[in-house]
């Protein structure tokens, strides 16, 4: 295969991206999101939240990150949040279909590409924390949008969105969290 072939090859590939549906649903609650829908989306809310990103984060880095993360559900799946799972095989799952998907491309895009995505799997740089902050805020925004969305289908408290979705916003983003958990309360709130 010439280096152009492997790129198409790559990014046909990723096209599959498009038919792996999530739990969250669209902001008008009439269908459920797919992960190429999020991934863009994420990147729409990088460029539109970079004022909320601390001084060390390359918001750049961000975009790129936000847009490979999900790649690899092509092959893993998607995992909703609040659905109980085994991590370590998750993150197996997704470790070899980083390799399968990655090792399409010719090899310097792979060896550029694939820290990336491995920044955003550790999470412990502050663009990375950053980067998966907003990864956690968007579905509750989503929900919050669609009068409680996934969070209706999945019977989640507002301690459960708090214990999973809260603490990595919080870690990256202290203000979105600060946004986000005031409506949360006021959503569950309202339910009594």
């Amino acid at each position: 295969m010439t280096r152009l072939d492997q790129q198409i090859a790559f990014l046909n590939e990723a096209d599959k991206l498009k038919s792996i549906n999530r739990a969250t649903t669209l902001a008008d609650g009439s269908r459920v999101e797919n992960s190429a829908e999020h991934s863009w989306h994420l990147t729409l809310y990088a460029l539109v939240l970079a004022d909320q990103a601390g001084p060390d984060v390359d918001i750049n880095r961000v975009i790129k990150m936000l847009i490979l993360h999900d790649l690899v559900e092509i092959d893993a799946g998607d995992n909703p949040i609040f659905e109980d799972v085994d991590a370590a095989a998750v993150a197996a799952q997704e470790a070899a279909a980083a390799d399968r998907l990655f090792g399409l491309l010719p090899a310097d895009i792979a060896s550029a590409l694939r820290p990336i995505w491995e920044e955003f799997e550790a999470a412990e740089t502050p663009t990375s924390l950053f980067a998966k902050a907003l990864d956690r805020f968007q579905p509750p925004m989503l929900n919050l949008a669609s009068g409680g969305g996934s969070w209706t289908d999945y019977n989640v408290t507002e301690e459960t969105i708090t214990t999973r979705v809260g603490t990595k916003i919080e870690r990256g983003a202290p203000a979105l969290w600060d946004y986000a958990s005031k409506r949360i309360s006021a959503f569950f709130a309202s339910l009594s």
